[in-house]
């Protein structure tokens, strides 16, 4: 049995495996993107510009396919599916419009004589990517990387290999030049090869601590520069001058937006005293509201999680947390059918003691916290091991932003959830990671900051 598997989380169907490459296909691999680095660092960025925009038609143009494969693979609903598309289009753009000049030498004011750095290219990218959104991972690490002339090797998750292969279809036949990004279904110890092979040069990963880790010490042991982007326990701090309508919209996707499976989705709503009951009111009123479903079905907003295994874990996770002294507010009703189905569920009265106050809940989970004013709100959001992404709501501006400077977090939004684009740096800290993607500053992930400086003559 293939390890790389295509299971729809609907049907349970199997509808394709793929199987681990061949050592001769991984040092092709290695080959080609190692000499396509080299031919790019005799060319400018801007040479690569009209490519990228050319991969951004690609998608575009693929969208439906695209959407589709992501869909069947891993059960996102098919309107989120082609957002994504149309966001990671954009993402290509940005950096084809913006990279070169973000990527000029930039000079420094020093006595010692005319200096500056040059930005460049370091070489191949490995790129380990997760399966909650297919194609985002990927660009997110591809687009800036393709600019700045570094080729990248994709190892996907096991269960979005057909999204895996589509991607790198996309990007080849859009005129990127071979091996810009070239896909592989490796074993976890062909993974360990690869990255310890010279020819790699940073390592990229989204994924879960666990795997961050292991990754980490692989690519750390072998002084390969490395970014990671793994879980999250998001604070969704809401204030007691929250607008109302305001709090209404953010709360209409806080945990149900892909199904709750996004690292920076807001797993722990954190609200003051006197907002507390109309926020759980408002959340058992979203989440009663789903129409279980096809994800495929437009209509769908309830779909399967991504997996049988997936949806188990987070049972058990909820099972621990209630026989821990959680307390159920609500919980949407069996759902007859053999997917992956999670039924949404609001849990409160969570101590410190329990499991659940200190995990990751991936799935539409909602954990609700009553605090009695904003210091305990920013106390509580910052006792936790991660810290990725966070929401502050509240109709004060200034109030916000001053509570967002406090929490200990990578990213902040006031006044909404998540969002991404190609100019917002994406990045957390302690567990959830180091390391930055998109904007300039994941422009520079695996750039060499290469000083030159000329000294006077005498």
């Amino acid at each position: 049995m293939a390890k790389y598997q295509s299971i729809n989380p609907y049907t349970n169907e199997n509808f394709a495996n793929y199987d681990n490459p061949t050592s001769d296909q991984i040092e092709d691999a290695l080959n080609l993107t190692d000499a396509l680095y080299h031919k790019w660092r005799h060319e400018k960025p801007e040479t690569r510009s009209k490519t990228l925009h050319q991969v951004a038609d690609g998608l575009r143009e693929h969208k439906k396919e695209m959407a589709e494969i992501m869909t069947r693979e891993m059960g996102k609903m098919i309107g989120e599916a082609e957002g994504e598309v149309d966001l990671c289009a954009s993402i290509c753009d940005y950096f084809a419009d913006k990279g070169p000049e973000l990527l000029k030498p930039e000079p420094i004011d020093s006595k010692l004589g005319d200096a500056y750095y040059l930005k460049q290219a370091t070489g191949v990218v490995m790129a380990c990517e997760p399966w909650n959104f297919p194609l985002y991972q990927v660009i997110r690490v591809f687009a800036p990387n393709f600019i700045v002339g570094n080729p990248i090797i994709l190892k996907h998750a096991h269960n979005v290999p057909g999204s895996a292969a589509l991607i790198a279809k996309i990007i080849k036949q859009a005129g990127a030049p071979e091996g810009s990004l070239i896909n592989l279904y490796p074993s976890y110890d062909q993974l360990d090869q690869i990255i310890a092979d010279p020819r790699i040069q940073g390592v990229a990963l989204t994924g879960s601590e666990r795997g961050g880790s292991s990754v980490a010490e692989n690519a750390g042991k072998n002084l390969k520069k490395s970014t990671m982007e793994l879980g999250g326990n998001d604070a969704f701090i809401i204030l007691d001058d929250a607008d109302p309508q305001v709090l209404k919209q953010a709360l209409s996707s806080a945990r149900t937006y892909n199904d709750g499976q996004v690292c920076t989705s807001s797993k722990r709503i954190i609200v003051v005293k006197s907002r507390y009951e109309e926020t759980l009111q408002e959340l058992k009123s979203v989440f009663s509201s789903l129409k279980a479903g096809d994800p495929l079905d437009p209509n769908t907003t309830l779909p399967p999680m991504n997996s049988q295994g997936a949806k188990d874990k987070l049972t058990k996770q909820v099972d621990q947390a209630i026989g821990a002294g959680a307390k159920v507010f609500y919980q949407y009703p069996e759902i007859d059918s053999d997917g992956a189905f999670f039924r949404p569920t609001i849990l409160t009265d969570i101590d410190r003691d329990n499991p659940a106050f200190d995990q990751e809940f991936f799935g539409p989970v909602a954990i609700v916290y009553e605090v009695e004013d904003e210091d305990a709100a920013i106390a509580l959001a910052n006792d936790s091991s991660y810290g990725l992404g966070s929401s502050v709501i509240s109709s004060n501006l200034q109030r916000a932003q001053n509570v967002a400077a406090q929490i200990e977090t990578g990213m902040t939004v006031i006044n909404g959830t998540w969002i991404s684009s190609g100019e917002l740096p994406f990045g957390g800290i302690k567990k959830s990671g180091y390391g930055r993607e998109l904007s300039d500053l994941g422009l520079m992930a695996f750039v060499n900051e290469h000083l030159v400086i000329s000294m006077p003559t005498k």
